[in-house]
């Protein structure tokens, strides 16, 4: 697991490889999905986790991924590439748990999601954003049984750590390790603000992402599952 953010320096290949991120584009139904090629890594999280800012931060790129002070503002699948021919993907899922949206247009979310998550074959890996205040909800801990079941790499993100102070934030990393520990979950903290855990998340993601994501953006095509 990763823990705390690592103390290496920062890789500026890593920096450009996420730097390179645009916008692709927006899908509100399972039929406007990219091809299901290349390398995709999905990033999950209730609404307002910092899903957004965690994103823009992770890429270097303000703007990237839309941010709102209202929950739940996220109404589509949002696709950003990481090279010219969209082999190397980044894809933003709406936020979940937010009891103030419409009934009827949560549950068109949940399917969108579910329609995605269940037949993506170029998904290399699930990052679950969560509020290092308010960690595993119920919905997170529903999230993790469904990618455990479905064999999924889960990498769990604590934001907002520049919100406690020291002794609070490493007390409840250590209490989300200790609820993942055998499975192979990573969990590190995270700050967009102040840089906390940027460069442990990217490698995280360049190591899914596989060669593609070392080999000048072009990542090989998705083996069957």
């Amino acid at each position: 697991m990763d823990g705390q953010a690592s103390t290496r320096s920062p890789d500026p290949d890593l920096r450009s490889l996420f730097n390179r991120a645009r916008f692709l584009l927006g899908a509100m139904s399972p039929a406007q999905i990219p091809a299901d090629t290349g390398a995709e890594v999905a990033f999950a999280g209730r609404s307002n986790a910092g899903k957004s800012s965690a994103l823009n931060r992770l890429c270097d790129r303000r703007g990237l991924a839309r941010t709102s002070k209202q929950p739940g503002r996220t109404q589509q699948i949002n696709f950003f590439t990481l090279d010219d021919d969209a082999a190397l993907r980044l894809a933003d899922l709406p936020g979940y748990g937010f009891a103030k949206v419409p009934l009827a247009q949560r549950r068109r979310w949940e399917q969108l999601i579910r329609r995605y998550l269940e037949g993506r074959r170029s998904l290399r890996g699930l990052v679950l954003i969560m509020d290092v205040r308010h960690p595993l909800k119920d919905s997170d801990r529903l999230l993790l049984d469904w990618a455990a079941a479905r064999s999924v790499p889960v990498h769990c993100v604590l934001t907002k750590a520049d919100k406690l102070k020291r002794g609070a934030r490493v007390e409840t990393l250590r209490r989300v390790e200790a609820a993942v520990q055998g499975t192979g979950i990573g969990v590190q903290l995270f700050s967009a603000t102040a840089g906390t855990g940027v460069e442990s998340l990217r490698r995280r993601l360049a190591g899914w992402l596989g060669d593609g994501a070392g080999s000048g953006g072009r990542a090989k095509k998705s083996p069957t599952r």
